[in-house]
């Protein structure tokens, strides 16, 4: 690779609903892994459980330990919490789409910020539309990618404040309708929950929950997980890499990013089963191993920068109201075209 001062544009669409068709031809048998989990429930409660355990063990702590525990724990738990709301955005919980989203409200709580049903608006728009700038909320503003270029107190700064950024992107996004009700309950639950821990357990506690959001998705090797997925790090042409390291067993197996995104409709403990059920589609691709590897290796190599993006403005026949579930409707459409056939 080499240095860039622009995106790489493709006129192709992108490539996970047609690998999605082929792997569903070859491999009928993936189908039986599409449906729900309603167990995910419990490690929701379990997580928020244990933030709010973790925030009144450190209330009265001095500002090392509250600083340390964020670090060490507190940032795995919330990234955790980010795979569960991410499960809720996709609806795999619950058949009732009001029962996910107030699950992933749920899972928001520690994390401070009302984030999940935003998450939710725009990460169906990624799947939908992945590479194309004005609905694509994880591409980088093309501002931002000029502002961070190849340095690394630019990237620093980048994982440091990669929430603020990812903010400054929805003003771009002028097809997706930014707040309702259900985000405006998003806040409420929020408020609601903040004022409750700093009446109860103080300032520390929650400075411990803000530093935990922080560490989970900036300057920590968990954050190597916003450079895994879509960056091009290996191959010009490649816009979706998995991880296939240990740090899957705690973040819910949210490594296996282009089986998620061949397979949306598939919950997070079966994921692991799509490549076993099909490795001559993903062991052939470029992936990852180490989130630690990955974070040093963005932070100093020069020659990796926002700019290793795919953008397109090829569309497809996908319309914007779309719920990124490929998989399903395939599915559905073959069984239809099955009982055609038999009658």
């Amino acid at each position: 690779m080499s240095r860039r001062t622009d995106f790489v544009y493709s006129d192709k669409q992108e490539p996970h609903r047609l690998r999605t068709r082929k792997i569903l031809q070859q491999h009928p048998e993936v189908r039986q892994l599409i449906g729900k989990n309603k167990y995910t429930f419990f490690a929701i409660l379990g997580l928020v459980l244990f933030q709010c355990i973790l925030a009144w063990v450190v209330r009265d702590s001095s500002w090392w330990i509250v600083i340390g525990a964020a670090y060490l724990l507190g940032a795995f738990a919330d990234h955790s919490l980010f795979v569960m709301i991410h499960e809720c955005a996709h609806h795999l919980l619950f058949k009732s789409r009001a029962a996910n989203r107030l699950a992933g409200i749920l899972a928001n709580l520690p994390q401070l910020f009302p984030s999940s049903i935003s998450f939710e608006r725009y990460h169906i728009k990624h799947h939908s539309f992945q590479g194309v700038h004005e609905l694509d909320a994880d591409l980088p503003n093309r501002w931002e990618a000029r502002l961070i270029n190849n340095y690394f107190f630019g990237k620093v700064i980048w994982l440091l404040f990669y929430p603020l950024f990812q903010t400054f992107r929805i003003s771009r996004l002028r097809e997706i309708k930014p707040f309702d009700k259900w985000v405006a309950l998003n806040f409420a639950a929020e408020a609601v929950f903040i004022a409750a821990i700093w009446y109860w357990l103080g300032p520390k506690a929650v400075t411990y929950l803000l530093l935990s959001f922080c560490f989970s998705v900036g300057l920590h090797p968990l954050g190597a997980r916003w450079v895994q997925e879509h960056y091009l790090t290996d191959d010009q042409n490649q816009e979706t890499h998995s991880y296939y390291g240990w740090l899957n067993l705690v973040a819910f197996n949210v490594g296996h990013h282009n089986e998620h995104h061949d397979f949306p409709s598939i919950p997070w403990n079966k994921l692991p089963r799509i490549r076993q059920t099909a490795p001559e589609y993903y062991n052939t691709l470029y992936y990852h191993t180490s989130w630690f590897a990955l974070f040093f290796r963005f932070l100093f190599d020069k020659e990796i920068s926002l700019y290793h993006r795919i953008v397109r403005k090829e569309r497809g026949k996908v319309a914007l109201t779309d719920q990124s579930t490929p998989d399903r409707d395939l599915v559905a459409k073959s069984s239809t075209e099955a009982v055609v056939t038999v009658e």
